[in-house]
């Protein structure tokens, strides 16, 4: 995933709360409350759901799980306990969330993500660009190890894109997602890479070339996929481009040498530079930048009444707290000469916190314990342990709402039923990163999924289906099971 990029041991010595006593249906009566409440209440806000009550319902979720821990005789001081360990592992990925917005701010006014928009604009048309997204995404994040890192530079860039050149932002988000998560997966950089074998008892490099054998295959249908959409698609941005390419050079100084910024960000992840670190320079070089090329752009901020300032230090902090815009003479740019600063991501943190307090009373009163146990206890073939694995995973992401949660718990439940039916680690690593890493993003109260909608500015309902590399990526793995393809054992012989 993605990738707070944090040594992954904080994880792997995460304690997993048994409750003898909880029942399966008491474990899964908050989830089928929580859910029913979720539907409800989008369907009576719609897109406006992620504004507070989501985040409100994720408290009643966590109420109703605290109501089923005091009736199994779980203290409120172990409840809060998890729940403080939960919203603690958020720390790293809060701050990013942070300094993405500011480092969008200032990227708006420094003219870089107006210059990506220009010279993008310029090398790719309708035809081959969903695909291109998840090229050159993969790559980034392959680089970086990091999907959250990708989303934040080059993929608000190619939302950018694709939004003037007409294309939905679902379908490209999809495709940003769809790479970035496939880079993120393979490369040895990235903490979830190196979470999973840690849990399963495997080795690293092993992993990874394990994971290609179910890995290549997915990303190839995406690409397939993602091709032929590029020439099915009806576009209304592209007869525009020249008046679009105009209107941003009338609005912006657009110069190759403002790609300096994102480079050096490249650079200092790849480097293994903290992410936070590296998002820091990137905003202060942005904000240097934008002194340096746009000294004169004129920007209003806030909502309501709108202050107009040019570019200066008060501008710069502006851009940086909070919502900026750059007025425009093309409609069709309006929205992505805007940027929502650090203010803009209050509410996106602001879920992610919800959602810890209800994975942490779930894991206080040991409900993920039980409904792991349950699963497990349903693999009564190679097939079904494959399956089993899938589904709490599948499970720890809707009700954990964390990532590392999704495989450390089926990680450490799994293993020795693995190891008991003589299947190498790899196969268990394999899974984790194949159902736990890559769906999570499609969670919307999940950590990852909160991020990525909150970076991008597109819902996960609306870039869900387009995400084809995470949600195929499981039931890949299932198919792979389920014909016995390459399923390695601890001795020679192969499992059928």
């Amino acid at each position: 995933m993605a990738d707070q990029k944090k040594k992954p041991k904080y994880r792997e010595n995460e304690n997993i709360v048994e409750n003898k006593e909880l029942s399966i249906t008491e474990a899964l009566l908050p989830v089928i409350v929580l859910v029913a409440m979720l539907a409800y209440n989008v369907f009576v806000f719609g897109d406006d759901a992620l504004s507070g009550s989501n985040q409100f319902i994720l408290l009643l979720g966590g109420a109703v799980a605290a109501i089923v821990g005091f009736f199994n005789k779980v203290s409120y001081k172990q409840m809060m306990a998890e729940v403080a360990e939960n919203v603690k592992s958020t720390t790293g990925a809060l701050l990013i969330l942070l300094m993405v917005g500011a480092l969008s701010g200032t990227w708006l006014i420094s003219g870089i993500i107006p210059s990506m928009i220009y010279y993008g604009l310029q090398i790719l048309n309708p035809t081959i660009f969903l695909a291109a997204c998840v090229i050159i995404c993969a790559i980034i994040s392959i680089a970086t190890g990091s999907s959250w890192t990708t989303a934040a530079t080059v993929g608000i860039a190619l939302i950018g894109i694709g939004d003037a050149l007409g294309i939905s932002l679902g379908m490209t988000a999809g495709a940003v997602l769809s790479g970035a998560y496939f880079g993120d997966k393979l490369s040895p950089l990235s903490d979830t890479t190196n979470l999973a074998p840690a849990m399963a008892g495997g080795e690293l490099f092993s992993h990874i070339k394990y994971m290609t054998i179910t890995t290549i295959p997915t990303i190839s249908v995406t690409l397939i996929v993602f091709i032929i959409l590029g020439f099915t698609i009806d576009t209304n941005g592209t007869a525009d481009t020249d008046a679009i390419l105009a209107s941003i050079k009338k609005s912006f100084t657009i110069t190759p040498w403002l790609f300096l910024v994102p480079a050096v960000v490249i650079f200092l992840i790849v480097k293994k530079a903290p992410p936070l670190l590296a998002l820091l320079i990137g905003t202060l070089l942005g904000g240097v930048f934008a002194l340096i090329f746009q000294p004169s752009v004129v920007a209003t901020i806030g909502g309501g009444d709108m202050l107009t300032f040019e570019s200066g230090y008060k501008g710069i902090l502006n851009a940086i707290t909070i919502n900026t815009a750059v007025p425009c003479d093309n409609e069709a740019l309006s929205d992505l000469f805007s940027a929502k600063g650090m203010a803009g991501m209050l509410g996106t943190i602001w879920l992610i916190v919800c959602a810890m307090v209800f994975g942490g009373i779930m894991d206080g009163i040991g409900a993920l314990a039980r409904i792991t146990r349950s699963l497990l206890s349903l693999a009564k073939t190679t097939f079904g342990l494959f399956a089993s694995t899938v589904g709490s995973c599948l499970a720890l992401n809707v009700t954990a709402s964390d990532q590392y949660l999704a495989i450390v718990v089926p990680g450490k439940m799994f293993s020795k039923a693995y190891a008991d039916r003589n299947l190498a680690p790899e196969n268990l690593s394999r899974t984790l990163e194949d159902s736990g890493t890559v769906t999570s993003v499609l969670v919307p109260w999940n950590t990852c999924g909160a991020y990525h909608s909150g970076v991008l500015g597109v819902s996960v309902l609306d870039y869900f289906v387009y995400a084809i590399f995470n949600w195929l990526s499981p039931i890949m793995t299932l198919i792979f099971a389920g014909l016995g393809i390459k399923i390695r054992q601890l001795t020679a012989k192969v499992v059928k």
